[in-house]
């Protein structure tokens, strides 16, 4: 069980993001070089690891989700894939409307990017593009649609709607709710920009501005840098992560092709091959043609550690999110009444505490919160001990 969390998988036409999806959830979405294949916003189960606690314990752990294999949890997550990113998305150009009101379902963005340079501005095949526009292109489009909402909130608040004594702050947190923001935050991002708290004084760049570290501070973003098993991609990375204007980003290199080869011929009984593991065994006869596909995988994952799709997805997560895995402890240490040995393992906020933890288990338990129990220690929690990555706790509640 967990939190769920939910990665919006975005990007242009054709540039692999449906390859993607299939590679980290292996369902079935139509793949296809053309735009709209992805018409509906396919929702999948793809995978976290986490280092799984029992075996600290001389224990053997039960999932009641996911599984574990060699000692490695693979904890589910909700992936999104989101249709219709096309220019002027934000103004409903497309399915930009459908496209905007499902990426503000999702908590962090995987925006899939073809850095090969082999698909220009709308998806079509070309050669030298220049994945920066991309980037650029996803950014704007985003930026404007904040814009749109906050000149919305900016409106009503000069125009009377709200009461005198409502702070602008107040006025763009509601007007904003979507996204998932705060006053306190709202506050904090004014200041950050330094643009003063009366909007009779800010100008459209101003404006721009504050719109953009709205949405920086509410849909943070990976970039997963795909067909990066051809050397234009191999380049062009080089180019882009040497770049002090991207430094905002994380991009993380990655070839979706080479991910879904492996699990296909996993699934196909051809190799041994975990999720994001750094190298893989043949395990069947195979044709000389499949062998030579094969090694030249094998070398990407020796230069660059890892196909890089569970790469993208965890570092959304851990790195960007700061979520933390907890694992709940039972009463017998880490069993429940059932007889399963950590059956559950949660993806959490960061900055988490212990009862804070205990309500996202339930309500009820939250509500009869008395202290928690840290099962390798035995040391009692108070309330406010903030939860650590991989914390294996018991909860005692008067529910």
């Amino acid at each position: 069980m967990s939190t769920s969390y939910r990665i919006g998988l975005v990007g242009k036409p054709s540039v692999g993001k449906s390859s993607f999806f299939n590679a980290a959830t292996m369902n079935d979405v139509p793949e296809g070089a053309y735009p709209f294949t992805t018409i509906d916003p396919s929702v999948g189960e793809a995978y976290a690891r986490v280092d799984c606690a029992a075996p600290e314990f001389d224990e053997e752990c039960t999932p009641s989700v996911g599984y574990c294999a060699d000692g490695t949890r693979f904890v589910p997550t909700k992936l999104v894939d989101v249709a219709g990113l096309i220019p002027g998305a934000h103004e409903g150009n497309g399915l930009g409307n459908q496209f905007l009101s499902d990426l503000n379902e999702t908590d962090v963005l995987v925006h899939v990017v073809d850095f090969s340079g082999k698909t220009d501005a709308e998806g079509e095949a070309t050669e030298g593009h220049d994945p920066r526009d991309d980037i650029a292109f996803l950014e704007e489009e985003l930026d404007q649609w904040y814009l749109g909402v906050l000149e919305k909130g900016i409106t009503r608040y000069e125009t009377g709607y709200t009461t005198e004594d409502d702070a602008i702050e107040e006025e763009l947190a509601e007007q904003m709710s979507a996204f998932k923001t705060s006053e306190d935050e709202i506050k904090r991002l004014i200041r950050r920009v330094g643009v003063g708290f009366d909007p009779a004084e800010w100008d459209a760049d101003d404006q721009l501005e504050l719109a953009r570290e709205i949405r920086k501070e509410t849909k943070p973003m990976v970039i997963a840098a795909n067909k990066m098993d051809t050397p234009e991609a191999q380049e062009n990375y080089e180019e882009i992560t040497a770049d002090p204007d991207y430094d905002h980003l994380t991009i993380v290199p990655c070839s979706a092709h080479a991910e879904k080869a492996l699990k296909s011929a996993e699934q196909a009984g051809v190799v041994d091959y975990r999720p994001g593991d750094a190298d893989f065994d043949i395990l069947s006869d195979i044709s000389d043609d499949q062998k030579q596909g094969l090694e030249q995988i094998r070398d990407f994952l020796g230069e660059f550690g890892a196909t890089g799709v569970q790469a993208a997805l965890e570092t959304a997560l851990f790195d960007v999110l700061g979520v933390t895995p907890v694992f709940p402890g039972g009463a017998n240490g880490l069993g429940n009444e059932r007889g399963e040995v950590l059956p559950d393992c949660y993806l959490i906020p960061p900055n988490s505490t212990a009862e804070d933890f205990a309500y996202s288990l339930h309500s009820d338990i939250g509500d009869g919160f008395l202290h928690a129990i840290d099962c390798r220690s035995n040391r009692q929690l108070g309330k406010d001990y903030e939860v650590e990555s991989r914390d294996v706790i018991e909860v005692i509640t008067t529910n």
